[in-house]
């Protein structure tokens, strides 16, 4: 089984095995999955590095960005390009990325997301101090925008060029980005380096708004390695951010947050207002998020599977743990095992939220 394979197998095993569900969660009309294990599928001697990130348009095409520095010896000169398309059936249509005029590639590819013009957002969490020998030394502290086949179109921020949680032109290692169409703004996990949420209009790249945990002022350290605390006791947890890992912003302007270290998902309104937060305390939580088709359910990696929580309540109300998943995410550097199942299971039933459904991948 080549490497892509096997990465993306754990990922669609993490995201769409047999649901494992209370009785009060069947009561809700969890919604259930099954692995499509033909899916996907490589060109012949074609390699892919460590799929960092997926994401579904409307026509359920997905998107994924791999990491082709990652790849060793001969492998390397097979490389397919960064931003690898696939359709329903698991067949590549088309791939594209990687330096380029006009914009600043991120060194560590990290995050894609297709917005609701079929728009993709991608960044990247390389750290300047990080040692990695086939990566520049500088930290990627910008956002691109592109259009479906590549072109690009918008770069916020710049690289190796942060000046840190106040910064209102550039990100510190961004995770995530989502569009909310009824504002047209991009809201950013900046969650590697810095600590907190930064919204900017989605066409010109003008800053509106930023906060961090709570709501509050955007604090916290600036570490090349992650660290997460050694004990989690009960409270709120600790007042900053603690690796914004992924962001989901609902139709209804609700967002978000997956404090990954931290261990808790955090809610708020679209202007940074903190309204709640769901905090676990004895397993690894907050790995990654994804929204269902309606919106229904929020989709949390944790331990070694999938927590469903209902939306409206704000409460895990069933749970996707097939047996033999690893993680459905990592400490750093993330592997493919890391963010992929979410974004895709979140596309993956299109009718009754009960009905078994086949999707075509998982997200990283």
């Amino acid at each position: 089984m080549s490497k892509f394979n096997h990465a993306v197998l754990l990922a669609s095993v993490a995201a769409v095995a047999g649901l494992v569900a209370q009785p009060a969660a069947a009561q809700r009309q969890v919604p259930t999955f099954e692995v499509d294990k033909a899916w996907p599928k490589l060109p012949a001697g074609k390699k892919v590095g460590d799929a960092s990130s997926f994401s579904a348009d409307a026509q359920d095409n997905i998107y994924m960005i791999h990491r082709p520095r990652t790849l060793k010896g001969d492998d390397i000169k097979n490389a397919m390009k960064p931003v690898v398309v696939f359709n329903q059936a698991g067949d590549v249509v088309r791939e594209w990325g990687g330096e380029g005029q006009g914009f600043e590639w991120p060194q560590r590819e990290h995050g894609i997301s297709v917005d609701y013009k079929g728009n993709i957002w991608l960044g990247g969490n390389n750290c300047a101090e990080g040692g990695l020998s086939t990566l520049k030394p500088v930290a990627d502290d910008q956002l691109l925008k592109f259009t479906p086949d590549g072109r690009f179109l918008l770069q916020i921020g710049k690289s190796n060029q942060s000046k840190g949680n106040k910064d209102t032109a550039n990100m510190h290692r961004p995770s995530d980005a989502q569009v909310l169409q009824s504002t047209n703004e991009v809201f950013v996990s900046d969650g590697y380096g810095n600590n907190r949420v930064i919204v900017f209009d989605a066409d010109t790249g003008a800053y509106k708004r930023m906060w961090g945990a709570f709501g509050k002022a955007p604090e916290g350290p600036d570490n090349c390695q992650v660290s997460g605390p050694k004990e989690f006791p009960a409270g709120d947890g600790p007042a900053a951010f603690n690796v914004a890992h992924a962001i989901r912003v609902s139709k209804d302007g609700m967002v978000y947050v997956a404090d990954r270290e931290n261990r808790r998902v955090q809610m708020f309104d679209k202007d940074g207002k903190y309204l709640k937060q769901i905090y676990v305390r004895d397993q690894p939580f907050a790995r990654d998020l994804a929204l269902s088709p309606d919106e229904r359910f929020l989709y949390v990696g944790h331990g070694k599977g999938i927590a469903i929580v209902d939306r409206a309540a704000f409460t895990v109300v069933g749970q996707i743990e097939p047996a033999g998943i690893v993680a459905p995410a990592t400490r750093s550097p993330p592997t493919p095992r890391a963010t992929s199942s979410l974004p895709r299971l979140a596309r993956a039933c299109r009718s009754s939220p009960t009905r078994a459904c086949r999707p075509p991948a998982a997200n990283n």
